[in-house]
């Protein structure tokens, strides 16, 4: 098993630092901030440690916000050395303590602040910072990022949708943005279109997450978008209507043409145990045929299992697209596992199993969870 993130922060990183700001600012007290920022650096997890490390940085740089700010943006490494953010580890998480320095400490200076996120977005992302200056003051805010849906920088251009996401992971929610987003639509539709597939993707987890919100403003704006759409737009509406398909959303699914009932059976169905205690992993197989003389796309053939009585959400495993000819059959798999994840606690009981095939579920069985001996 692989170190966890949080050991990213460390106090060599922390010594880097110091190092890169003592370069541009010769009397910055290196040793005074490495103490601030180190001190019980090991009982925290990451975004505390990024916390504990911003406050060093505050207390240490000159009270002077302008100032302080320009220090640390003259002590910046090298941008983006591509246009994806994908394989790069976690390299750019050296900046999460600016950007959080910004978002404490920055907001009476709006001005300088945003363009100081401008910068740190081409070395790690503001999607995180920014979010505090649009609920500051979101007209300010949106005439920035109106100019940025038009950088030249692809990295600019995704702080455009990803910090206007009302579901941005770890991130505080924005009232005014769950009560204007049209105002999000109109920035998004500048970048439905952008060359870079980074950007694409951002913008489709925009829009994914507006439909949690604004069920029927995510539909209305995916069939919009599908009008003479690129394949490139229609992967990104695709992408965008994920959770509703998931859903089994009817009109999602008609969206993307896969709004028909799906004429086929379940067979052969297998658990592997069909008896598995809380911590492992049950694997099942089984048969999906066409009941159908005519060809059938299937969307999204997916699998999940609830507890008896319906308690808790049902937890998904996709399984991906499908073409059935006339009455054939395909075989499938899939493995469940019961770990104990912070987010979801498997309990002991029967599992029902359903197949969701164009949004339809079908009852396939049922395996059994009971308690771990661990």
């Amino acid at each position: 098993m692989g170190e966890p993130l949080k050991t990213f922060f460390s106090s060599a990183l922390v010594r880097r630092l110091a190092r890169d700001i003592a370069r541009v600012h010769p009397g910055f007290p290196v040793r005074g901030f490495t103490n601030d920022a180190c001190r019980s650096l090991d009982t925290l997890e990451l975004l505390d440690r990024g916390r504990q490390i911003a406050g060093a940085l505050g207390a240490r740089l000159p009270p002077s916000y302008p100032e302080a700010i320009e220090i640390l943006l003259r002590s910046l490494g090298p941008e983006h050395a591509t246009d994806e953010l994908i394989g790069v580890g976690m390299a750019p998480f050296f900046y999460l303590p600016h950007t959080l320095f910004v978002a404490e400490r920055g907001l009476d200076h709006f001005d300088i602040s945003m363009q100081a996120q401008y910068a740190l977005t081409k070395r790690f992302s503001a999607e995180g910072s920014i979010r505090p200056y649009i609920a500051r003051d979101p007209e300010r805010a949106l005439a920035f990022l109106q100019t940025w849906a038009a950088d030249t920088n692809p990295h600019v251009r995704r702080l455009v949708s990803e910090g206007t996401r009302l579901r941005l992971p770890w991130a505080v929610r924005v009232g005014w943005l769950e009560q204007n987003p049209e105002r999000v639509l109109a920035l998004l539709d500048l970048l439905k279109d952008d060359a870079s597939t980074m950007v694409r993707r951002s913008v489709a987890n925009n829009l994914n997450d507006l439909g949690k919100v604004r069920r029927e403003l995510l539909i209305r704006t995916a069939g919009a978008w599908l009008e003479d759409a690129s394949p490139e737009r229609r992967s990104l509406v695709e992408h965008a209507l994920r959770s509703a398909v998931k859903r089994g959303d009817a009109d999602a699914l008609r969206l993307l043409g896969y709004g028909q009932t799906p004429r086929v059976s379940i067979e052969a169905v297998a658990f592997i145990p069909r008896r598995v205690r809380i911590g492992g992993r049950v694997t099942m197989t089984f048969g999906l045929k066409s009941t159908s003389t005519r060809r059938q796309h299937l969307l999204d053939v997916a699998v999940h299992f609830v507890r008896a009585r319906g308690v808790g959400a049902p937890k998904v495993f996709k399984l991906g697209r499908l073409a059935l000819g006339p009455r054939e059959r395909v075989d499938l798999k899939t493995t469940f596992s019961l770990a104990v994840h912070t987010t979801r606690v498997p309990r002991p009981g029967r599992h029902a199993v359903d197949v969701i095939v164009n949004g339809r579920a079908i009852r396939a069985g049922s395996f059994e969870v009971s308690q771990s001996t661990a």
